[in-house]
């Protein structure tokens, strides 16, 4: 039997599993599927279309000793599916909200932290962790067990490979190196090809890479180089992260035998 508030408000083709409890204040979108075992606490909202997995805990409050019991939300996009043990925790300060983009896929046990903003059809593999006020770009891929640290960016269409951690801004397109903490390895060619980008505009992305972290130019004069010599949306993107940068960018892994090998699939 599930308990569910007289006050939450239910959209159509909704359907809520055994033992679950649903809060005050809380709305669910049309078809959204709530499996058995799912707390949903008040100041939730889901978009529709969802499918939430059982013992995930949306809406609980955050892990912040500033906290003061303010009124604040979580705001979940449509079509998102939130897998077993998922937990996504309000905003910290009055009014703000922790929000989650359309399309999101959380695997089990991630952990969206208070105020963090994750992006359109991200991924978040099994035991991620996001810390609070963290920014994760659209399209990007976080693999198991990838750490963010509080305030920390990671950028649109990036990569974290299994186990990395970081607590300086990941520049979009990018992929980190495991076991290396604030660590690039190369772009994230597979993900840029998937993503449907032009292999011409992707072969201008890498020169844009190259001149960022190959020519031993700082980050402004970088920034300057690539407006200066590259005009496609996916390098204006880069320099738009980059000059918005505040805990500085993650620096790059020189490594001959891999770099030879992200160059050649660049293009493919």
């Amino acid at each position: 039997m599930a308990v569910v508030s007289a006050r939450a408000r239910l959209g159509s083709g909704v359907s809520i599993g055994p033992f679950c409890v649903v809060e005050d204040e809380v709305e669910i979108g049309d078809d959204c599927h709530i499996g058995p075992h799912v707390t949903i606490l008040r100041f939730t909202a889901l978009g529709p279309g969802c499918r939430v997995h059982p013992t995930a805990v949306l809406g609980d409050l955050p892990q912040d000793q500033r906290f003061r019991d303010a009124v604040s939300y979580v705001q979940i996009g449509a079509g998102c599916v939130i897998r077993e043990g998922v937990t996504v925790h309000r905003g910290t300060e009055p009014g703000s909200a922790t929000v989650v983009g359309d399309g999101a896929l959380l695997m089990a046990n991630s952990h969206v932290g208070h105020n963090a903003r994750v992006g359109r059809n991200v991924t978040l593999a099994n035991g991620t962790l996001l810390g609070g006020h963290s920014e994760i770009g659209d399209y990007s891929f976080l693999s198991g067990n990838c750490l963010v640290h509080q305030f920390t960016r990671v950028g649109m269409l990036a990569m974290m490979s299994g186990g990395s951690a970081v607590q300086m801004d990941v520049p979009p397109f990018c992929m980190t190196r495991s076991l290396s903490p604030n660590t690039i390895a190369c772009l994230n060619v597979v993900g840029l090809r998937r993503s449907g980008m032009p292999s011409h505009e992707r072969v201008k992305l890498k020169r844009a890479f190259d001149i960022l972290y190959r020519s031993g130019a700082s980050v402004p004069a970088a920034i300057e180089s690539i407006e200066r010599e590259i005009d496609t949306p996916s390098a204006r993107e880069l320099c738009r992260f980059l000059r918005s940068a505040k805990r500085g960018i993650c620096k790059f892994f020189r490594d001959a035998a891999l770099r030879s090998e992200a160059d050649e699939a660049v293009a493919a």
